[in-house]
């Protein structure tokens, strides 16, 4: 999710809830602690230098129980990060303390805000040996001059 996106949800929103991916919520006396960015410079296992830039919202569950972030009040910090920062309209990525600290992607299902675990992958499977497999289709294999194979019928 960008940050362009979660302004628009935000603006009509009657709560800031999030999810977790085993589905269940952030307490809802909830921190949003730090809006900020991180930029991380990096060179893959191909050799090709990288840069990324996403916006970074870390959730604290705090013992503040009476505490209830409004919509409102997380636009104006992130309005706020925006003007300061020179934050740009950036993918967003949440951290929340777990076993250790969580990043997660962000998603929104018309209610609540859904943290969405992150994947790591290899950037230049070209260059490290991993090729792809080839898609082959079941529907062709052992068509033999445009007839298929039927049990019995000894081409396969």
């Amino acid at each position: 999710m960008k940050l362009s996106e979660i302004k628009r949800y935000l603006a009509t929103a009657e709560a800031v809830n999030f999810k977790l991916p085993n589905g269940t919520f952030v307490p809802e006396n909830f921190h949003v602690t730090e809006v900020g960015v991180v930029t991380k410079n990096f060179i893959d296992c191909g050799g090709t230098v990288r840069k990324e830039e996403v916006a970074n919202f870390q959730l604290w569950d705090a013992n503040d129980f009476e505490h209830r972030l409004k919509p409102s009040k997380l636009l104006d910090v992130i309005a706020l990060s925006e003007k300061v920062l020179g934050m740009g309209d950036f993918d967003i990525e949440v951290e929340y303390q777990q076993q250790t600290i969580g990043k997660f992607d962000l998603d929104f299902d018309g209610t609540d805000f859904n943290l969405l675990n992150k994947q790591t992958a290899c950037l230049a499977p070209d260059q490290c040996g991993i090729a792809s497999k080839p898609k082959v289709s079941l529907q062709m294999s052992g068509n033999v001059d445009g007839q298929s194979c039927t049990p019995g019928g000894g081409c396969c």
